[in-house]
């Protein structure tokens, strides 16, 4: 596997620092959190092809252990931890996943300044998913837009080595934050999931309308999937819809189940005629 490497990125690290190996015993230890100082789980939030009136993904979302929100678990996190955080959760997510029998690809966020040697974190996600029995081309990695990235063409060449592998790459939070066109421009992942601000209220809001419209038609042009977050009304779906987005996400479908399959409100699916 090639090697990618950044010296911006690695220096943000403490001196300290011992960098996991990827081996199974890494895989083993990041599943059960160890030398994290602190215990996580995650919540599962299905993704919907309303078209097909199905789960298309689920999204984990990390929760404290006994199903506390996540900032509980977030604010845990620092400079000291951050690698093995992150590398723990690709571990727990997945294996939490195969234990619930999930048949659809699951989606894990990842934090792009926490990567250390992407070889290594690759490497412990293969030996994650191989360990659980876990497709491959079910793993989908989301990067939040909004979180900082010091080295946009490092990060873009990031991604791409995990789509070589053939893991699927999304933007989670896209219109809210730092990387913006400049990250899409660099890199064209699989998904784009559009903020749930701009998603909120876009029945009736023009400015968020012509926004979204636009990137609809820009995905569609790039071959991008586009992933609507965060609809919470009847109103929001249709819109959304009328545009061309069949893949959603939010309340009005599922609220995340904490270690279970969360079950969809068929009725959600049921697009009102215009």
């Amino acid at each position: 596997m090639r090697a990618l490497r950044s010296s911006q990125a690695n220096s943000s690290f403490p001196a300290d620092f011992i960098p996991l190996g990827g081996t199974s015993q890494d895989c083993e230890d990041c599943g059960k959190a160890v030398g994290l100082g602190f215990q996580f789980d995650y919540a599962y939030q299905p993704i919907v092809d309303v078209g097909r009136r199905a789960v298309f993904a689920h999204e984990a979302l990390v929760r404290g252990p006994g199903g506390e929100g996540a900032m509980t678990v977030l604010s845990q996190v620092n400079d000291h931890n951050r690698y093995r955080f992150d590398q723990a959760c690709r571990v727990k997510a997945i294996k939490g996943a195969a234990e619930l029998g999930l048949a659809q690809p699951v989606s894990i966020n990842f934090l792009p300044n926490a990567i250390y040697k992407p070889e290594v974190c690759i490497r412990t996600t293969l030996e994650a998913a191989r360990a659980h029995g876990f497709p491959l081309e079910q793993i989908i990695f989301e990067v939040t837009e909004g979180e900082r990235i010091e080295d946009g063409p490092w990060f873009a060449q990031i991604l791409r080595e995990y789509k070589r592998c053939g893991f699927q790459t999304a933007i989670d939070d896209f219109g809210a934050g730092y990387a913006g066109m400049k990250l899409l421009s660099d890199f064209q992942p699989d998904i784009i999931k559009i903020d749930m601000d701009l998603i909120r209220n876009v029945d009736t809001n023009r400015a968020r309308q012509a926004i979204v419209r636009s990137l609809v038609r820009l995905c569609e042009e790039m071959n991008i999937k586009v992933v609507a977050e965060g609809i919470e009304t009847p109103a929001e779906r249709d819109f959304l819809w009328d545009v061309g987005i069949s893949l959603m996400q939010g309340y009005l479908f599922a609220r995340p189940a904490f270690r279970s399959v969360a079950a969809v409100d068929a009725s959600a699916f049921d697009i009102s005629p215009r």
